[in-house]
């Protein structure tokens, strides 16, 4: 019985099989030159100067430049350089990039502040975290890759940006 199971999974073995192909892979859509951006986030397609932002000190310095909605390149710190408001609600990794950057606020509203990489970011007014709303990512093409909502009032807020895989980050703040 067993070298007929074995005679018979031989004889299968010699039976040709059909060839068959494989599709070609879907090319991906090329991106346009300039990406259609929603309204809110228009201000991505400006690029503002580069900004060095916080890494220790006083978080709350009057006299560093706010983070504004044009993209702006902001230089980061090392982890152990800095010295954030409050602990970030994320852990931060030793091997990532950080920094801290004001926002003012004009007029209460949607506050969306847009990343060209992934980061974790928390949003500080008062010595306290503001809850984001929402999460999501940039038009496709865009450069965007991530977003988070916040609602808002008037005042000065600190962006704090923890565990960014590169020494620098753009970033654009437009309340809507």
């Amino acid at each position: 019985m067993r070298s007929f199971a074995i005679a018979l999974l031989l004889a299968a073995s010699s039976v040709p099989v059909p060839f068959v192909m494989a599709a070609p892979a879907k090319k991906p859509d090329a991106c346009p030159a300039k990406p259609v951006l929603p309204p809110e986030l228009s201000g991505w397609a400006r690029n503002s100067s580069n900004k060095t932002i916080y890494g220790y000190g006083d978080a709350r310095a009057a006299d560093w430049p706010p983070l504004a909605a044009a993209r702006t390149g902001l230089a980061l710190h090392r982890y152990e350089s800095l010295s954030y408001w409050i602990a970030p609600a994320r852990e931060p990794d030793p091997f990532k990039f950080g920094g801290m950057v004001p926002i003012i606020v004009k007029k209460p509203g949607r506050l969306t502040v847009a990343l060209d990489e992934g980061a974790w970011i928390d949003l500080v007014r008062d010595g306290k975290a503001v809850t984001s709303v929402s999460h999501g990512h940039g038009p496709a093409c865009s450069g965007i890759r991530k977003t988070v909502d916040f609602d808002v009032t008037e005042g000065r807020y600190l962006l704090q940006i923890v565990n960014a895989p590169n020494a620098s980050i753009r970033a654009m703040a437009v309340v809507r």
